[in-house]
């Protein structure tokens, strides 16, 4: 964008929005601003400039390029080639919280969590304190790290909120493998790179070249590479290219979690299901509380093979559906005792959590990954009659917005 006096703000923040963005007003309009902290004074770019469209859109999305009055909570950018002092289009997403001290991220990933509560969940719910995972930095975590190739051959991050490829001198978020194995990448085919560090240490690197047919033997499509992850004693299969949580502890955290707030909740003569249940780790879980009949749903066959297989010493059945239709298929059923579930970023929805609601559950454990999608869906669960016993928040992911909430619904 070629910008001019016109495109640039000076603007206070009040807030922090869902999504890693703060919040600013000018002239009555709300402006959604990046790399700010609520209490600064920053000079921020219009992405849009005000035409006749953008001047009618209900708010404005800006880049701080420069702090005018700076937060006493304000560091060094942990991704030097995230600071503010490069231009916001040479800037690398993933990080979006870098330049904010760690413990204060926390605190407004709370606040996140709070004001979501009370615009979707009702109101009276009081968002518990985000838990830090481990003590240090927070950097080096991430076991799994997309880059992409462009057509010229630069391997990089995408920019925030871009497809623009922005080549790198770092990696801070990755695991130390992990990000050695990505700075030595050169070139290639444009499209998707892939790195994954499972608990045997070793990275693998998968490139996806941009519409590149699978190459299929005798056939049939060939299979992705098997890996194995570890959660206390027991190891779970999962396809290299599969879902498993990025950070190394995180499956060992939310497996706690939720055990914590499903004890007592396990009657080990009913029905216990697992629904979005992945490769088995929260059927496992509920079989860990003594359940004796568990039921894990997940749409995608692949990982509902890799959870019968895990789940083989237990007494458990892996059923490949989408939740929504199996509940319907379910409606009726008696006997039900806990319910975890642990939905993608978008939530459950109604029609889930009202066949949920339906099994007459004794105990629900809800794991979330969005504020705002888990608000909407504990609105739902309360206007049902259930209520929210427990909440617990993880900062799984430290310097990004996301962060997890484990909570416990009763009657």
């Amino acid at each position: 964008m070629t910008s001019s006096s016109a495109d640039v703000l000076d603007l206070d923040i009040t807030g922090i929005a869902h999504g890693g963005t703060f919040v600013a007003r000018h002239e009555g309009r709300v402006v959604f601003v990046s790399d700010a902290i609520p209490g600064e004074r920053v000079r921020a770019r219009l992405i849009d400039p005000q035409d006749d469209a953008a001047d009618s859109r209900s708010f404005w999305r800006a880049e701080a390029i420069e702090v005018l009055d700076a937060s006493p909570h304000r560091q060094a950018h942990i991704w030097p080639e995230a600071d503010i002092s490069r231009d916001p289009a040479e800037r690398p997403g993933g990080a979006d919280l870098g330049h904010i001290e760690l413990g204060h991220q926390r605190t407004l990933k709370r606040q996140v969590l709070s004001e979501a509560f009370d615009r979707f969940a009702g109101g009276g719910l009081e968002a518990p304190e985000v838990e830090a995972v481990e003590s240090g930095d927070g950097m080096g975590w991430r076991t799994r790290v997309t880059l992409h190739v462009d057509d010229a051959g630069r391997v990089g991050p995408f920019a925030a909120r871009s497809h623009r490829v922005i080549p790198v001198r770092s990696h801070p978020l990755a695991r130390p493998a992990v990000a050695q194995a990505a700075l030595a990448l050169r070139g290639g085919a444009a499209g998707r790179i892939d790195l994954v560090e499972p608990a045997d240490g070793e990275v693998r690197v998968i490139r996806h070249e941009d519409g590149a047919r699978p190459v299929h033997r005798g056939g049939r499509r060939p299979e992705p590479e098997v890996v194995y992850e570890q959660v206390g004693d027991r190891r779970f299969e999962v396809d290299v290219n599969g879902f498993w949580q990025v950070h190394p502890r995180a499956a060992s955290v939310l497996d706690g979690a939720v055990y914590g707030v499903l004890d007592g909740h396990v009657d080990p003569d009913s029905t216990h299901y697992d629904l979005y249940g992945g490769v088995g780790l929260f059927a496992a879980t509920l079989a860990d509380l003594g359940a004796t009949d568990v039921v894990t749903v997940e749409s995608s066959k692949r990982a509902t093979q890799h959870a019968a297989a895990n789940l083989a010493p237990l007494q458990a059945t892996a059923v490949t559906a989408r939740v929504d239709r199996f509940l319907q298929s379910a409606a009726g059923r008696t006997g039900t005792g806990a319910v975890v579930l642990d939905p993608p970023r978008a939530g459950a929805g109604r029609a889930v959590v009202e066949g949920v609601h339906a099994l007459d559950p004794a105990a629900i454990a809800y794991v979330a990954c969005d504020p705002v999608a888990l608000a909407r869906d504990l609105g739902t669960f309360r206007g049902l009659g259930w209520n929210v016993t427990m909440l617990r928040s993880f900062d799984l992911f430290p310097h990004s917005h996301h962060f997890e909430v484990v909570a416990l619904l009763t009657r």
